[in-house]
């Protein structure tokens, strides 16, 4: 996790997450502290390029900017089991945008899909990898294995993240040019986002 103050929009902070692990949910509040301390009021989470990790991670994370309501179900075969906000504190309240492209997997998509159902923030960027099932990886004698789904993620308003990935709210293209001269379109049209709210 890495994170910083913008210089424009002022009282802006820029916060990545490249994986979520399980040191994760504190660093984010580390993050958040210092942040704050340094006057801070608004926010960019940064998801792009991030694989996942741990489903646990993902829900602290998520609970961090969300006062109530569900994170994510997960539907299984016998069931389904229902992921809600934890009284995380700090919790952060100001303006957020999240951004995401199509590297984006996983708990990365738990986090954006709740935040964006829950209204708490757009998404801009490319739409995620749809990466939403737990697997079970079963080896077997000769060297190879079976790879079993056993249950499918769900976003708060039963969104199958699978095979579909989240749509962003405001799409960005980034083309070869822009990355060759050093641009980010998708973080400047957040923060033309962001300075249109103050």
């Amino acid at each position: 996790l890495e994170w910083r103050l913008l210089d424009a929009p002022p009282q802006t902070g820029y916060i990545r997450i490249s994986l979520f692990s399980e040191r994760t949910p504190e660093e984010l509040a580390d993050a958040l502290r210092d942040l704050t301390e340094q006057g801070v009021t608004r926010l960019v989470l940064d998801l792009r390029h991030n694989s996942g990790g741990l489903l646990e991670a993902a829900v602290d994370v998520a609970s961090t900017f969300l006062r109530d309501g569900v994170v994510l179900y997960e539907q299984q075969a016998d069931g389904e089991e229902v992921y809600r906000v934890r009284q995380r504190s700090p919790v952060f309240e100001g303006p957020l945008v999240v951004l995401v492209d199509n590297a984006t997997a996983s708990a990365a998509e738990i986090v954006a899909g709740a935040l964006q159902d829950h209204g708490r923030a757009p998404l801009f960027g490319q739409r995620t990898f749809g990466k939403g099932s737990v697997q079970l990886i079963h080896d077997l004698s000769d060297g190879s294995s079976i790879h079993v789904t056993s249950a499918r993620w769900l976003t708060p308003k039963r969104r199958q993240i699978d095979g579909a990935g989240l749509e962003p709210d405001f799409p960005v293209a980034v083309t070869d040019e822009d990355r060759e001269a050093g641009r980010d379109p998708v973080l400047e049209q957040a923060l033309a986002y962001l300075e249109q709210l103050s």
